[in-house]
Formats: structure tokens, C-alpha cells, sequence
């Protein structure tokens, strides 16, 4: 792979993920709920999911969905429908101070808690397939060796992507002095609720091409 070719794959995934969005978003949220730190389980299960869409994009299911319109409809409403309940139990959380859920490590705070979370959430978009399966041929030489080329884009996308994840998530941990009332912490909870069922709905208008 020519080192220009694999500048211009490096810096269309800057841009690709620094767009906020699901993944983002619920990052954030947890930064500011959990810390960085804590938040680096949400971290691996968004990375784990995408790890796992990556490699069913490999295996030839990218393509599968660009042809199959049930199985697209079919894991596109199951993610719709998860962004919505994720949403709508934000929404109604009880502003529990940032303290407190800070210290709170068992049960729905635990760390297993957060990496279920960041995992479902990263799975709930089918056009990740899609996405995969498009982009990573662009850069790719058909006259060398794929394996070598898919393990550097792969390992391009892996650190650029969970780069943005942990600065959202500082960014939000940084918010989090600001959080110091009940109705600061309700407007978060509300604002982010709003956002993923938000995110929800515009999942179902998602089209393969």
C-alpha cells in the first residue's frame, strides 16, 4: 500500500470519526457520569462490537446486506428499537449525583454493565457492515497481498476511532464539575435521552445504498 494512499485512508477516518454520533455520544454521557477511567469499559465494548462488524464485513456479510433487504430491515429495527429503550431510560434516570455514580462500581454502573452498554450500542448500526465492506476496497491495492493491507487499515481505523472515543469521553469528564445540581444533571440526562432516541429514528429511515 502506498504511504499517500494509506495519509488519505488515515485522514478520511479522522473526519469520519470525529462526526458524533451514537458511539460519541454515549462515550460522553459516561465520561461525564463515570470518568474517564471507568468509562474505558464503555471504550472496549463500542470497540469490541466494531471489531466484530469489521470482521463479519470481511467474511462477506457487508455484502450480503447490500443485497438483502430483510436482513438489513431486520437488524436495523432491532438497533432502532435498542437506541430508543436506551433512550427513553435515560430520559427518565433520576439525577443521581456525579459523586455518587462515580462511586457506585456494582450492578448497572458496574464495569460489565458499561461494556454491555457500549457493546450494544456500536451493534445497532447495520450500515456499519456496509460501511466497512465500501471503504476499506478503496484503499486497498488488488495487486498485493490483502491480509498485510486489511491489518494496517484495521489497525488505522482501531486507533483513530477509540482516540476520538477517549477524547469525548475526557471532554465529558471535564463537564462534570459543571454538573453540581440536580436540574444540570436532569438537562444531561434529558438532552442525551432525546439524542439516542433521536439517533433511534433516524436508524429506521436508513437505506443500503
Amino acid at each position: 500500500m502506498p504511504l499517500h494512499t494509506w495519509l488519505m485512508f488515515i485522514t478520511t477516518m479522522f473526519f469520519v470519526s470525529a462526526t458524533p454520533g451514537p458511539n460519541m455520544l454515549l462515550a460522553m454521557t459516561h465520561g461525564i457520569h463515570y470518568g474517564v477511567r471507568r468509562t474505558l469499559m464503555t471504550c472496549f465494548g463500542l470497540m469490541s462490537a466494531l471489531g466484530l462488524l469489521m470482521l463479519a464485513s470481511v467474511a462477506g456479510l457487508g455484502a450480503v446486506l447490500a443485497t438483502s433487504e430483510v436482513l438489513f430491515s431486520a437488524i436495523k429495527y432491532a438497533g432502532a428499537v435498542y437506541l430508543v429503550y436506551l433512550g427513553v431510560k435515560t430520559w427518565r434516570s433520576p439525577p443521581q449525583p456525579v459523586a455518587e455514580l462515580r462511586e457506585d462500581a456494582a450492578g448497572q454502573h458496574g464495569p460489565w454493565a458499561l461494556y454491555r452498554r457500549g457493546f450494544l450500542v456500536a451493534m445497532s448500526n447495520p450500515k456499519a457492515l456496509i460501511f466497512f465492506a465500501a471503504l476499506f476496497p478503496q484503499f486497498m491495492d488488488t495487486h498485493q497481498p490483502q491480509g498485510p493491507q486489511l491489518a494496517i487499515l484495521a489497525l488505522s481505523f482501531f486507533v483513530i476511532e477509540s482516540s476520538w472515543q477517549l477524547t469525548y469521553a475526557s471532554s465529558g469528564a471535564k463537564l462534570a464539575g459543571w454538573m453540581n445540581s440536580a436540574r444540570r444533571l436532569k438537562l444531561v440526562n434529558r438532552f442525551s435521552g432525546g439524542a439516542f432516541v433521536g439517533a433511534g429514528v433516524l436508524l429506521t429511515s436508513l437505506s443500503r445504498q
